[in-house]
């Protein structure tokens, strides 16, 4: 049995596809995906002196993982590597909100893409967080 199978994945082609009225994306890999794309444009974004490389560097890293990670659960083999992955991918969307938050008070004028970012990574970690739990 199909691990994966316990939860509905969609793909994009089926979401746009079908009569959503709510604007979210159902789909965690193209969400996930989405979100490292927002971040990496952040990051691209950011001056370039030493304290937002730095910041930058790690939001990039954790950003990047919850996706990564996410998608190394869903071709897991084992119940126990898949929870594993997914208790990875939260771990990497808490730690993405933390560089986030520093990254916010050194540079306010991002502050709306920042806060974009911010509730998304919250709402990942809860997702995240609501899987982990029903894969007990």
């Amino acid at each position: 049995m199909n691990i994966n199978s316990k939860f509905e994945i969609r793909s994009s082609k089926q979401i746009q596809n079908s009569n959503i009225s709510n604007s979210k994306q159902y789909d965690l890999e193209a969400r996930t995906l989405e979100f490292s794309r927002k971040v990496i444009r952040l990051c691209r974004s950011l001056p370039k002196d030493y304290i937002s490389v730095r910041l930058g560097d790690q939001c990039l890293r954790a950003g990047t993982s919850v996706g990564a990670n996410y998608r190394e659960a869903n071709e897991t083999d084992s119940k126990r590597d898949f929870r594993n992955r997914i208790r990875i991918s939260k771990k990497e969307a808490k730690e993405t909100i933390y560089w986030l938050r520093l990254m916010r008070v050194s540079n306010p004028d991002l502050e709306s893409l920042l806060d974009d970012l911010l509730n998304e990574a919250k709402e990942l970690m809860k997702i995240l967080g609501a899987i982990y739990e029903k894969t007990k």
